[in-house]
């Protein structure tokens, strides 16, 4: 295990974020494009929100989201069924020294924001913060 994993309480190097941040723009670009040839990206819109690198930058998690959250699965399954494709595509739009393997996952931050959002509305939680602080 390297010592910039992030089970060692480090968060990404300037590197990985800067690499993942010229990856997700490529990659927006070329789904926006309707560079891929297949049936189910050609009738979606797809969001890159984030990609997340390894430390050695030989991997990279995609993370998207289709506008309006609809046909996830399929999605996912397409873009997988495209890796290699979108990889060249972005071999030609990104220099690096090794072009990282692609994975794709759904991005769950607006599902976790929506439920925060909830939680912050509930009853209980508001109960709790019109409550006067002892502190004053």
């Amino acid at each position: 295990m390297s010592r910039q994993s992030h089970s060692g309480g480090q968060g990404p190097s300037q590197r990985q974020l800067r690499v993942g941040e010229m990856l997700r723009h490529a990659l927006s670009e070329v789904l926006q494009r309707g560079d891929v040839s297949d049936p189910v990206l050609d009738t979606a819109v797809v969001t890159v929100p984030e990609v997340r690198m390894t430390p050695d930058l030989r991997h990279a998690i995609c993370y998207v989201m289709p506008l309006g959250g609809q046909h996830i699965d399929e999605i996912i399954t397409a873009l997988e069924r495209n890796k290699k494709f979108l990889r060249g595509e972005l071999a030609h739009k990104v220099t690096l020294k090794y072009m990282p393997d692609l994975k794709f996952e759904i991005d769950r931050s607006f599902e976790e924001g929506d439920r925060i959002d909830r939680l912050l509305k509930s009853p209980e939680v508001a109960r709790d913060l019109d409550k006067p602080s002892d502190e004053d």
